[in-house]
């Protein structure tokens, strides 16, 4: 497995930007094959990160490709700064009970 972070600083409106990553951003990046988790973490302080894992190399380098066209186009005024951007191959995972998008176990 392969992992892409993508730190994001300056965030003008985290729960505008938010919104638009569940409702757009999610369903574009799950398009990918081999995506196995994609996270977003708001940090509190102006500050979102995001965590892609894929299968392999190839297609988290896609979903790179794929989140830079997508802020540009969609929340460039909410994301203004470039993400600094961090992968590598995953060396260790434990994966826990299954959590849905609010942080609620799934019924």
């Amino acid at each position: 497995m392969y992992a892409m972070i993508r730190c994001y600083e300056g965030v003008t409106d985290a729960s505008e930007a938010a919104r638009l990553v569940r409702k757009n951003f999610v369903p574009l990046i799950s398009k990918i094959p081999g995506l196995v988790a994609y996270y977003v973490i708001d940090t509190g302080d102006g500050e979102f990160v995001s965590v892609s894992i894929f299968k392999d190399k190839l297609k988290a380098e896609e979903s790179n490709q794929r989140a830079s066209g997508w802020v540009q186009d969609n929340v460039a005024a909410l994301l203004p700064n470039p993400p600094q951007i961090k992968a590598g191959e995953v060396v260790a995972t434990k994966r826990g009970a299954l959590m849905t998008s609010m942080g609620a176990p799934p019924a």
